[in-house]
């Protein structure tokens, strides 16, 4: 526990001297690519609260995504083009208060979390993966042909939104802001994995019929979690639309949940850190080896293998050298 408690300050202390470095030296682009990487680590944290500590391998996590990202696209397109978002019976206008959308993205997020896992944790196993997939997928083909806002074309927004005191156009304010929300949900998240809470979603995960026959509700308690790590993945959604002013029917595609289960899996399954790791890792092999050859996928995949064979724990428990145990 100490050896991975020293490697997650590392990590913690490299977040802070790369994008610093960068500011040195004037390169915006390295932070920028260092944004992107706390973004994708963020909706890494959010899903890695359901999989790890949940058991719940969810492929429809870019339904969430996406739906932030489409709560900022929309309050901000809105309020730069003055138009109110309905008039009737009443008032609701646009915004480009990040603190604003923010709250919006994460209830917007929570609720549709909320209906999809009322229906799909009714189920289980390949079935639970199978109907989270058709739900991101529907949004997916609802965003193509929702003319309002872009269709298939996507969503610009010619101005960053703002936040109070801070040039959020600077690319090192705005990392700034990132990295803050980042390290607010890894201290949410990790309070919540060492409360009774956690404990018994843990449980639930290792044993699910002696979890029920101590008297826990397994369905309310992995709602709930459902419902928690689809806001945070809805924040990191709202975040990463922003970074780009530009929102697209891609944020709701199930490629967008198949990269974030990858952070999760390359950095550790069930490791508070592992999403973190696991983004930084992919933003540096798509900069790197993107550059190269448009086929770096390739050796994304062999990286992967390696990982899933020989570092049962991820980059953090080989690090750690501690693996952990989910029902043995």
């Amino acid at each position: 526990m100490l050896r991975e408690r020293t490697v997650n300050m590392i990590v913690l202390l490299l977040l802070l001297v790369v994008p610093a470095y960068a500011l040195i030296t004037d390169e915006p682009f390295t932070i920028t690519l260092a944004t992107r990487a706390v973004i994708l680590a963020l909706a890494g944290v959010g899903l890695n609260l359901a999989l790890g500590q949940g058991g719940l391998v969810s492929f429809g996590h870019a339904a969430f995504f996406g739906m932030g990202g489409y709560a900022m696209g929309i309050l901000a397109s809105h309020a730069q083009n003055y138009t109110p978002i309905l008039e009737s019976p009443f008032l609701i206008e646009g915004t480009n208060s990040m603190p604003v959308i923010w709250l919006v993205a994460i209830i917007a997020s929570a609720l549709l979390a909320l209906l999809i896992g009322a229906l799909s944790l009714r189920t289980s196993g390949v079935y639970f993966i199978m109907v989270t997939l058709a739900f991101g997928q529907m949004f997916y083909y609802f965003t193509i042909s929702w003319p309002a806002y872009g269709g298939e074309d996507g969503l610009s927004i010619y101005v960053r939104n703002q936040f109070p005191g801070l040039n959020t156009l600077d690319p090192i304010q705005f990392y700034g802001i990132c990295f803050v929300l980042l390290c607010a949900v890894l201290f949410l998240v990790d309070r919540l994995n060492k409360s009774p809470f956690g404990l018994a979603l843990n449980g639930a995960h290792q044993n699910e019929e002696r979890a029920r026959t101590v008297g826990i509700n397994v369905y309310r308690l992995r709602l709930v979690a459902f419902v928690i790590s689809g806001a945070i993945t809805g924040l990191a959604g709202a975040l990463f639309a922003d970074l780009n002013r530009f929102v697209s029917p891609t944020m709701f595609s199930w490629h967008i949940s198949g990269e974030i289960m990858i952070f999760i899996i390359l950095g550790g399954v069930g490791r508070l850190f592992g999403p973190v790791v696991g983004a930084a890792l992919y933003i540096l092999l798509e900069h790197f080896l993107g550059g190269l050859s448009e086929y770096w996928f390739i050796y994304l995949g062999a990286i992967l293998l390696g990982v899933v064979l020989f570092a049962k724990g991820g980059i953090i428990g080989k690090l750690a050298k501690r693996e952990i145990g989910h029902g043995k």
